[in-house]
């Protein structure tokens, strides 16, 4: 351990206090705090306090925006040709077939590189990393560059290990802390102008998610998601709002009601049948879920606004 890096007691102090005597952190001690954690400079004890005392709390988007600056210093970083589009992929499907594999691949067809990370946070969840194998995409084993029209997936723990650590928390103490909406919003590409889909499942995370997003300047179209991905649900269109250098604009407006013509998706949701669903669109054997289709759509307008 550095003298600098002694310990997290003093932040844990104020962001333990409670819900009503918390004190927020500004991002300069919120970055300081991540990077000691990523940088393995915290006992066991101490990250289960922090991890505690954040679900308790709740982030602002100044100790997000920190705990994002420290991240990036620290990720192992993907290099990629622009355009490039970065899918999240941590919660993977429960009753619905997890279709961020196919929104990859319609992407990838439009030309762009798309960059996929996750890792899974549930055991009893079927993965994009999953479907993707099945699909005969194996995962990263190390950063290297993307091209056009290719989608990788990179596994958190090739990114950044300690990050995968802090992911691993949930097993443990059953509860989400800063690291999973962080995955959600980081970046790994060097590209300045990627653009990150973000997704949420609960209304206030949608506000949290959006302040970050104008608040560091980040690109990003940010949706209502399918079971915590980032994928449009392919039975309705929800409304997505693009992010670009701070300003907010909404791109599609939310299609009320059911579709009239429910998409044929697999009644199975295991990784076999996801996968054989997903080739089967792309051959054009089977239609695109019209809620698919216009996500692609408005990623390329964000891309070009």
């Amino acid at each position: 351990r550095d003298n600098r890096s002694m310990s997290i007691s003093h932040y844990i102090k104020d962001i333990g206090r409670g819900r009503d005597g918390a004190r927020a952190l500004d991002r300069a001690q919120a970055a300081d705090l991540m990077g000691q954690i990523l940088d393995g400079h915290v006992t066991d004890l101490e990250l289960g306090a922090f991890c505690i005392a954040m679900r308790i709390k709740g982030e602002t988007d100044q100790e997000m925006a920190g705990f994002l600056d420290a991240t990036h210093a620290r990720l192992q970083h993907i290099s990629a040709a622009s355009p490039v589009v970065v899918l999240p992929s941590y919660n993977g499907a429960r009753k619905l077939p997890v279709l961020t594999p196919l929104l990859a691949h319609l992407l990838a067809r439009e030309g762009l590189a798309v960059v996929m990370h996750g890792t899974a946070t549930e055991s009893a969840r079927i993965t994009s990393q999953d479907v993707l194998s099945a699909m005969g995409v194996s995962p990263l084993s190390q950063p290297g560059a993307i091209q056009a029209g290719e989608v990788v997936f990179a596994p958190t723990e090739v990114l950044c290990p300690n990050l995968k650590r802090l992911l691993d928390v949930r097993r443990v103490v059953g509860l989400r802390n800063p690291a999973h909406s962080l995955v959600k919003l980081m970046n790994p590409t060097m590209a300045a102008d990627a653009l990150l889909i973000g997704s949420y499942t609960h209304p206030e995370y949608a506000i949290s998610m959006a302040a970050t997003f104008e608040l560091t300047g980040a690109r990003a179209l940010l949706l209502r998601g399918t079971e915590g991905e980032v994928v449009a649900d392919a039975r309705r269109t929800p409304q997505m709002a693009a992010f670009v250098r701070g300003t907010r604009t909404t791109l599609v407006e939310a299609h009320t009601g059911s579709l009239i013509k429910l998409p044929e998706l697999p009644t199975d949701i295991d990784a076999a049948s996801t996968a054989g669903y997903t080739q089967a669109v792309l051959k054009g054997e089977l239609p695109v879920p019209a809620p698919l289709a216009t996500q692609v759509q408005a990623v390329l307008k964000a891309l070009s606004l």
